[in-house]
């Protein structure tokens, strides 16, 4: 009992020192791990580059640039789209000022606070919405520079991939390389069926959103259908913060109740079909995390790393979930943080 209590102890306190350290060289980690998470996306096609007698370094600068590419699209887009959607400002200004101005009746004729009342306490949010937009525009500098970064890592991990493996394999035992050889490729594989499936994943959403919200009549639906699949890979939280985006913006733009509740019910019909088809056939059972874990993960990410740590979360998650499946003495914890075996295959307790 009180070796395993030392062990217990040992661990928690490890866990412990690892969290602190990731806090502390949040600044140099984040953008590593960010990087190393494309470089496994875009191991695949640096291989094949390679296979097709193209030199290493310049297989894995275009896989460099490709992510660039790619990252350029979307702002593209994203900023195409939202010049359509400023379009509409001058209509969306009012059917604000119509909302705001019901709501200040209502807070009048039920609470009891006056127009007067209201007024000083907007003026104290704006003022710290202008704060937090200050900072926003003095964070602009430091995101470019991760940017940057992230683009070296990549090109570097692609192309030192094979010292780093021997490396690794240096660090374990003479009778432990095989095993450790072992979790390399199956934290490298698994990584890769995660990325590719959360990336299948957005796509089918794109699709479906952008039927559901065409079929509702909303404008800009193809924004709107971008929007909240690009945000899924925040689980639980993003595909409900881009509905409620899309419904808030429907809202001001006078859409009917009807408009309203067609958006709502394309929101749940579309989890329906993404929660019992889609993540079973795309992502698979070997990365699948359950539920508690997630929302822990998402927790500790964003408590750690903030808003990258959100977004990082899940794939480092899956990644440690396969090291644990592979190493006997932490067998138990992947077993905790992934799915439970279907019924029909567990034992009545």
């Amino acid at each position: 009992m009180g070796t395993t209590a030392n062990t217990a102890l040992r661990t928690l306190l490890l866990a412990f020192l690892i969290s602190a350290g990731m806090y502390i060289l949040s600044g140099f980690l984040i953008p590593l791990v960010i990087g190393g998470v494309f470089a496994a996306l875009f191991m695949p096609l640096c291989r094949w580059l390679e296979r097709h007698r193209i030199p290493r370094g310049i297989a894995s600068f275009l896989c460099m640039f490709s992510l660039l590419l790619a990252v350029a699209a979307i702002v593209a887009l994203l900023g195409w789209q939202v010049r359509a959607l400023t379009q509409d400002a001058a209509m969306i200004k009012q059917q604000v000022l119509k909302m705001v101005g019901h709501v200040q009746q209502f807070l009048f004729n039920h609470f009891g606070i006056t127009t007067a009342d209201q007024a000083k306490i907007l003026s104290s949010q704006q003022a710290a919405a202008t704060g937090l937009i200050g900072k926003l525009a003095s964070s602009l500098a430091s995101i470019f520079t991760d940017f940057v970064l992230i683009l070296v890592y990549v090109l570097f991990l692609l192309y030192y991939r094979s010292h780093l493996r021997r490396f690794l394999l240096m660090l374990a035992p003479e009778d432990g390389r095989a095993g450790m050889n072992k979790v390399i490729d199956s934290v490298a594989a698994v990584s890769l069926q995660y990325l590719l499936g959360l990336f299948k994943m957005i796509v089918c959403l794109w699709v479906m959103y952008g039927i559901g919200f065409s079929v509702a009549g909303i404008d800009n639906a193809l924004f709107f259908a971008f929007l909240c699949g690009l945000l899924e890979i925040v689980p639980f939280i993003g595909n409900i913060t881009g509905t409620s985006i899309t419904l808030l913006v429907a809202a001001a733009q006078g859409d009917s109740t009807g408009a309203l509740l067609a958006i709502a019910a394309t929101y749940g019909l579309i989890q329906f079909i993404q929660g019992w088809f889609l993540e079973p056939l795309i992502v698979g059972a070997q990365v699948r995390i359950n539920a508690l874990s997630t929302i822990i993960a998402l927790i500790l990410g964003e408590l750690i790393w903030g808003i990258p740590g959100i977004f990082l979360a899940i794939p480092m998650v899956a990644m440690f979930k396969i090291v644990c499946d592979n190493v006997e003495s932490l067998k138990p914890i992947g077993f905790l943080i992934g799915e439970s075996a279907p019924a029909k295959e567990r034992k009545v307790q």
